[in-house]
């Protein structure tokens, strides 16, 4: 007996449907941008809150807790995806210079990434617009794709404007993305002035990104995953490599 017409698409499509997850789930993700984490290492990480009136109770700091945290997510990152490191703050005192570029993108950089940011020592200003700016050079972002996902509890400390830089490398090319991950954001403004933070946001919303403020660990691996991680990459996998287990 003949199929009905309209039954025969159905089945067809359903069937090329499940073929293509099948080939998503079996083959590697694709992850073709490079990325580059710009880390704030400055004075305030050594600050014991996620965020302003959830100070905790224990003397761990921002920078303890961030480095557990990337223990827990970046082998499986960087399973897929070339990973870099841009780190400021720390240098000579009260300089906004103090920016170092670690480590370009690099294959399978975890355990390189994880020895640079567990040697870091809180210090110094916040000159995080300069440091996105060299994070973009290094992307090569006038010519290629390329993912920027800074981290920082603070603001802007060296008087540059990051909602006039995100606007020009918008500008300059628009396949550049700029995520912003921060911490201690709740309570900031009442500390520094809303436009610190709308200043930050809007370098991210210039350029594709997302702004994710965070107050745990697990929202932190979230941010994480969302910003840099792999479509296919299942949560199992990320809470095996967490464990220590090869990725």
């Amino acid at each position: 007996m003949a199929m009905h017409p309209a039954l025969a698409v159905r089945v067809a499509t359903i069937t090329l449907a499940i073929l293509l997850i099948f080939k998503a789930l079996s083959g590697p993700p694709i992850c073709t941008e490079d990325a580059m984490i710009v880390f704030d290492a400055s004075g305030s990480m050594s600050g014991d809150g996620w965020g302003y009136g959830s100070e905790s109770a224990n003397t761990t700091s921002r920078i303890e807790k961030v480095r557990s945290t990337l223990a827990k997510v970046l082998p499986s990152i960087t399973r897929w995806r070339r990973l870099g490191l841009i780190t400021f703050g720390p240098g000579p005192y009260n300089q906004c210079t103090n920016i170092t570029l670690q480590l370009k993108p690099t294959p399978n950089a975890a355990d390189r990434i994880l020895g640079i940011v567990s040697d870091l020592v809180p210090a110094g200003r916040t000159p995080l617009t300069s440091a996105v700016e060299q994070a973009a050079s290094v992307l090569d972002f006038h010519h290629k794709p390329g993912i920027i996902v800074l981290l920082t509890d603070g603001e802007e400390t060296c008087g540059r404007s990051p909602c006039d830089l995100g606007k020009q490398l918008h500008a300059e090319a628009e396949q550049l993305t700029i995520h912003i991950i921060g911490i201690r954001v709740r309570g900031l403004s009442s500390w520094t002035g809303e436009q610190s933070i709308l200043e930050t946001k809007c370098l991210a919303e210039q350029n594709n990104g997302l702004y994710i403020p965070v107050e745990t660990e697990d929202d932190l691996i979230a941010a994480f995953q969302k910003t840099l991680g792999c479509p296919v990459l299942s949560q199992g996998a990320l809470h095996r490599c967490g464990k220590g287990e090869k990725c």
